[in-house]
C-alpha cells in the first residue's frame, strides 16, 4: 500500500503551447486579443494604491459585480465573478452537477469540459456534431444531469444560432437540469442568451474577459443567472476559497467596462481582420468554418494539418493542432494584427509551394 493509492488520477488539460522568454514567435495559438486593454486600464493601473494590497480583497467582488450588473442590466444578485471563465466553469460544474444521471456536450468542443467531469467524478456523454460540426438539437432532448453548451463553439468557432431560439429550445425543454452557456467567445459576432436568464430559473451564461477585453493576464470570469443560481455558487465558492479575486483585478475590471467605444473598436478590428483571413485562406483552398470567434478553424487542401502545423511552427508561427479524430484534419488560427495574419499567409503560400 502506498500513498500514491490515494491520489485522484486526470488526464489534464493541455493549454496551447508558450513561447519561451526572449523568443521571437507570432502566437496565434491561444485566442489572445491582439491589441492590449483599454487605455482607462493603464490609467487604473498607474493610479493603483499598491499599499490596499494588505488588505483582503471584497470576497463577494462587489464593486465589480456592481459594475457588471449595471453594464448587462442585471441586479448585483444576478452576476457571479471568479479568476477567470475557466474559475467560473469549473465551480459551476461542482454545484450544479450532483446527480447519477449523466451532463451531456458536444463531442467536439471546449476540451475542458470532460477534466473537469472526471476530477469531479460527474457522469458525462459527448453528443456528436454534425458532418458541418453543428450540434443536433434533438440529442439535448432527454433525460440528463446537465448540459453545458459553448456558443460559439472552440474550436470550430461555429455558432449556433442567429436568434436565441435554438438554445432556448433545449433550456426549456430541460427544467430539471442546469444549462450552462459558455460564451467565452460570443463578443466577435455571436447572439447572447443572457436575456434568456430572465425568463428561465436553469439557465447559466458564463463570460469572459480575456478574450475580447484582452485580460487573458489578468484573469476575470463572470456568470449571468437566477439569483437561486448565483446564490448556489457563491455558497460552493465561499466553501473552497472566499478571497478568489485581488484587488486589481477588481478595479482594472472595472476600468474596462468603463470603456465601450474602445472595446467595440477592437473586437471590430478582430472581425475585420478574420473575415480577410478566411477569404485569403479560401481562395487558397482551405476549408473554413464560418467563425463567430477571434479565431478561424480551417483544413488546408494540399498539405496534411499536422505537417502545415510543424512546418509553420518552424518559421516561428504557433497555431493549435490536435491529433484527434475529426480535428486532426483542421487547425485552429487565433486571429492576430493585420501584419501578423499577413505573415502567416506568405509563410503558408510558401510552405504549399515548395
Amino acid at each position: 500500500m502506498s500513498w500514491e493509492d490515494n491520489v485522484r488520477r486526470v488526464e489534464p488539460y493541455v493549454p496551447g503551447e508558450q513561447p519561451k522568454d526572449g523568443e521571437k514567435i507570432i502566437k496565434l495559438n491561444t485566442n489572445e486579443m491582439p491589441y492590449p486593454p483599454s487605455p482607462k486600464v493603464f490609467e487604473a493601473l498607474k493610479a493603483f494604491d499598491a499599499s490596499s494590497l494588505r488588505l483582503y480583497p471584497a470576497a463577494d467582488v462587489g464593486p465589480l459585480r456592481d459594475a457588471l450588473a449595471d453594464h448587462y442590466g442585471f441586479a448585483h444578485d444576478e452576476v457571479f465573478v471568479g479568476v477567470g471563465s475557466d474559475d467560473v466553469l469549473a465551480t459551476a460544474f461542482l454545484t450544479f452537477f450532483n446527480s447519477e444521471k449523466p451532463v451531456i456536450f458536444p463531442d467536439i468542443t471546449y476540451s475542458f469540459y470532460d477534466v473537469w467531469a472526471e476530477v469531479y467524478r460527474i457522469p458525462y456523454e459527448t453528443k456528436p456534431l454534425d458532418d458541418d460540426f453543428h450540434m443536433v438539437k434533438s440529442d439535448y432532448m432527454c433525460e440528463n444531469g446537465g448540459i453545458v453548451i459553448a456558443n460559439p463553439n472552440a474550436p470550430t468557432g461555429v455558432s449556433e444560432m442567429d436568434d436565441i431560439a435554438f438554445i432556448e429550445d433545449i433550456v426549456a425543454a430541460n427544467p430539471q437540469s442546469v444549462v450552462i452557456a459558455d460564451e467565452a467567445y460570443v463578443d466577435f459576432g455571436g447572439v447572447t442568451a443572457v436575456e434568456l436568464t430572465r425568463k428561465y430559473d436553469n439557465l447559466l451564461v458564463v463570460r469572459t474577459f480575456s478574450k475580447s477585453r484582452a485580460f487573458a493576464g489578468m484573469r476575470i470570469g463572470f456568470a449571468v443567472g437566477n439569483r437561486k443560481l448565483i446564490k448556489y455558487l457563491n455558497d460552493v465558492k465561499y466553501s473552497i476559497n472566499s478571497y478568489t479575486m485581488n484587488r486589481p483585478a477588481i478595479e482594472l475590471g472595472i476600468a474596462s467596462l468603463s470603456d465601450n467605444e474602445y472595446f467595440k473598436e477592437t473586437v471590430d478590428k478582430v472581425m475585420s481582420t478574420r473575415q480577410w483571413a478566411i477569404d485569403e485562406l479560401r481562395s487558397r483552398g482551405f476549408a473554413v468554418t464560418d467563425s463567430k470567434t477571434n479565431f478561424v478553424f480551417a483544413s488546408p487542401s494540399k498539405i496534411s494539418a499536422e505537417e502545415l502545423f510543424r512546418k509553420l511552427k518552424e518559421r516561428g508561427i504557433y497555431v493549435r493542432w490536435w491529433d484527434k479524430p475529426r480535428l486532426r484534419d483542421w487547425l485552429r488560427i487565433s486571429v492576430g494584427t493585420d501584419e501578423e495574419m499577413r505573415t502567416l499567409i506568405r509563410e503558408i503560400d510558401s510552405i504549399m509551394g515548395s
